[in-house]
């Protein structure tokens, strides 16, 4: 997982999403958001949502690691809220069918790698992505390794224009 771990890859890219790469994105959502979760694993992103004060209206997954509808976010045909919140898996014969399919329905939200954005394949996708939320480096293994830089992504199919960047917002330090 990532550049800087020897780990081996988890199956379907089932990596809990930590708190600390949530937190950028709630001054971006509206106060009491709708979401769903189209790609729910074990329900720790939706839980930190929630914790916020924003609101799942249906979750799934693939092989959901929790009470959650079993799913494939590519057979989705429907969005019961506001906007899609996921960190999907990365695979990117998954990924990038995955972005247009969501996206379509209703402005979505993807923790992804944060170079990412700088693919050449990225590019069509980048064409409606609205936004990019700087989130640093996440530690998905704990505070062991696995560390990845990583950034929320908003793509929706009615934007046009340029995509908006936001620094990771850190106190500067006296000089």
């Amino acid at each position: 997982m990532g550049k800087r771990s020897n780990k081996p890859r988890v199956e379907r890219d089932f990596y809990p999403t930590p708190e600390h790469a949530v937190l950028p994105l709630d001054k971006h959502l509206s106060p009491c958001t709708n979401f769903d979760e189209p790609c729910c694993g074990d329900g720790a992103l939706q839980q930190i949502l929630e914790s916020m004060g924003h609101r799942c209206q249906h979750r799934s997954d693939i092989e959901p690691q929790c009470s959650a509808a079993k799913i494939n976010a590519m057979d989705l045909d429907f969005c019961a809220s506001d906007v899609f919140i996921t960190n999907p898996p990365y695979t990117w014969k998954i990924l990038d069918p995955l972005i247009t399919h969501l996206s379509n329905m209703a402005p979505t939200w993807l923790l992804l790698p944060a170079d990412m954005m700088h693919n050449k394949r990225m590019a069509p996708h980048m064409a409606y992505c609205e936004k990019v939320v700087s989130v640093g480096r996440v530690k998905w293994f704990g505070n062991t390794s696995g560390m990845e830089n990583s950034a929320w992504y908003l793509f929706d199919k009615e934007h046009t224009g340029d995509t908006k960047f936001y620094a990771r917002c850190v106190k500067a330090k006296n000089i």
